[in-house]
This record gives structure tokens, sequence and C-alpha cells, in this order.
């Protein structure tokens, strides 16, 4: 487990792996009515990965801010059509990328898929330890996105940090449906290769199961939970193989780790979420809707009523607001504030004596902390 200092970290950038069609397939052209490229403005590349690259664009007809993902390859139109449903099949969610139209550049054939745009992805901002309440607001997001792809009969299979953008006000939204498919009925097997990036792959795909569910997607989400809270992924640094027989053997172990040794003040309740997506028998695993039923949700009471990070006006959406302040100010504000707070929390937690790490100034804290981060960057 690498939160724990005892397992190889996993490379952030590691690529997923895909079941990609042959250029064969591509080249099979098919007359479809595709609105035109051109009605959107390119300003700037803010990410790529192994099925395209996303272009932030502006809408030339309305004005506004669209993102803009360009394939890769020739375009399979059977591939972008199914990309394209799944992520239509989920529309209007608060915590999926909503798409807004299929185009396409006359000149050169690229295939390009229209969305909100949104922001940068939760990869640039998660390494660090993230405290539980925090940990459960944007779990709650995920979970219930994961509840509405199920219902809409979608499984994602690559959820994953760089697939889930960070809005301006730190709403979460689930991204990129390249991996997606429609489910099957039971017993009708899948891709005859893996998908998904390998740290946050279910052990029935490791072990090649191609018969599987919606519940690799709660494994993935179980994984995603784990690295919030440590600031480290769970697993990886390892072959498919080694992977597979290290959880086989070992993922009690791994957990109870976790939970003493690295995470000894996580609830209760908290640990039951976190082991029941991280069931290694699919059966067992939470489902979306059970894991939103789960009492440490229920714990949060009326905290969430925002559908970001924090309450609209609890002090931390405040501290969010002034960190947005400070990264206009310098790229690298937002990640130092965020640093120099955790830390000073932890100080505080240690010079306060309580056992449980909660601290009636906290939020005070915390306002004093960032104005005086944003004092600085002014004045210098």
């Amino acid at each position: 487990m690498a939160a724990a200092g005892s397992r190889k970290r996993a490379a952030p950038d590691q690529e997923p792996t895909t079941c990609g069609s042959s250029p064969a397939a591509g080249a099979k052209r098919q007359r479809y009515a595709l609105g035109s490229v051109d009605d959107y403005e390119q300003l700037d590349v803010v990410g790529e990965g192994s099925f395209g690259v996303v272009i932030k664009a502006r809408d030339r007809r309305a004005g506004k801010k669209v993102a803009l993902k360009r394939l890769h390859g020739a375009p399979d139109f059977d591939a972008v059509k199914v990309e394209a449903a799944c992520q239509h099949a989920c529309r209007g969610h608060p915590s999926i990328v909503e798409i807004k139209d299929v185009v396409a550049d006359a000149k050169t054939g690229e295939i390009f898929l229209v969305m909100e745009f949104v922001g940068s992805s939760l990869r640039d901002e998660i390494p660090r330890a993230r405290p539980e309440d925090l940990v459960r607001v944007m779990m709650r997001q995920l979970i219930d996105a994961a509840k509405k792809m199920h219902s809409s009969r979608v499984i994602h299979r690559d959820i994953k940090p760089e697939n889930i953008l960070v809005g301006a006000l730190g709403e979460l939204k689930i991204c990129d449906f390249g991996s997606a498919m429609f489910m099957r009925p039971a017993g009708k097997p899948y891709d005859a290769c893996r998908v998904g990036t390998l740290p946050y792959t279910s052990p029935e795909q490791l072990a090649g199961n191609r018969c599987y569910g919606p519940a690799v997607d709660m494994w993935a989400l179980g994984c995603i939970m784990g690295e919030l809270l440590t600031g480290a992924p769970l697993f990886g640094g390892m072959t498919e193989k080694e992977l597979l027989a290290d959880l086989s053997d070992n993922l009690g172990a791994l957990l109870k780790e976790l939970y003493f040794d690295v995470l000894p003040e996580l609830s209760p309740s908290a640990r039951e979420v976190l082991s029941g997506l991280l069931a290694f028998d699919p059966e067992k695993r939470m489902t979306a809707a059970e894991a939103l039923e789960h009492r440490w949700f229920a714990e949060e009471g009326k905290k969430a009523e925002f559908p970001g990070f924090v309450p609209l006006f609890g002090a931390h959406a405040l501290v969010r607001l002034l960190f947005m302040f400070t990264a206009v100010l310098s790229p690298a504000a937002r990640r130092e504030a965020a640093e120099a707070m955790h830390a000073a929390n932890a100080r505080h937690r240690q010079s306060s004596g309580r056992p449980d790490g909660k601290t009636i100034d906290q939020g005070i804290g915390y306002i004093l902390m960032a104005l005086a981060l944003v004092l600085t960057y002014v004045l210098h």
C-alpha cells in the first residue's frame, strides 16, 4: 500500500490500457450530419491522454467557453457514437461533465466532442492528505455520479483523478467516457483486453474476468477515497499479475495497516465505507446506492447542502475563494496556501491536546492563514 510507505508509488501519469480499433476500422467512414469545428475558436491545450487531446475553446455563436476533445488517429465512428451516447445518457447530473455536441473538421476529417468547460483535474490537486469531513463531501458527489451512471446502464471503466475535474467553487465532475460502455446482459463478456488504469483496476478485471459489472467503478472510487485521505495512491507500482496476487493475499492486511498506522483517526463509519468499496469480491462490494445510504454520509447532516467541497457560507468556502485569489497572483499560490494551512492545522491539533484532532477555532485559523498569504502576495 503506497500510502503506508511500504508499497511502490504509482506514477501519476500512468496511461490506461485501451482496446483501440485498428486503422482499418476508422477507415470505413460513414456519413454523419456533424457540425463544424470552425464554430469554435481553439484557445489552449489543457490536457492529453491516450484517447485524445482536450482543448479549451470559445463557442463563436454563444461566446461561452467549452472543451473540445480531439480524438487520436483515424476516426472510429462506432467508438465515437458509444462514447457520446454513454455521456449523453448521464446528462443532467451536476457531477458529470455535460456533452454538448459532436463536430468535425471538414479539412482533416478529425472528430471533436464538445463538452462544458470545467477546469483542472483532481490529479493536479491531490498530492496532500485531506480531512475526513472534506473527503466525505467529495465522495458524496462522486458516488452520486456513479449512481446516475449505473442507473443509466453505463459503466465508466476508467474513473481516476485525471478523469475528475474540479470547478471554480470546488465542485467535482467525472469526465472522459472514452472507455465507457453500456452494461451488457449477465454472462456476456466485454472487451478481450483490460481497460482502465492499473492502480484503479478492480481485482476481477486483473484476473481476466470479462463478465464484470458496475462494481468495477465502485472499486475505483474506493481507491480514490483512500488517495484523498492519504495523499498517495493506495495501489500500484506493480504489474497486473503482481498487483492481483498482492490484493488476493494481502488486501485485509493492507487495509488494517492503513487504518491503524496511516489513518488512526479515521472514523469507524468511514472505514466501513472504504472497506465496502474495496471488497475483493464484487458481489460483496458496495453499490453506489448502498454507499449513499450508509451512516457515514448521514453524519454529514446539512453540511453538504452546497454541491461543492463545502457549504457555501462555511469557513472552508471562504478559504477556497481566497485560494482562487492567490492563484491569480501566482500559479503556485493555491498549492502553497493549502500546504501551509494543512501544516498549521496539524501543529494546532498537537498543541490543543484533542485526540480526535478537532479544534474549535480550526475554521478561523484557516481563514487567518489564507489572509496572511493573500497579503504576502499583494505586497510582493
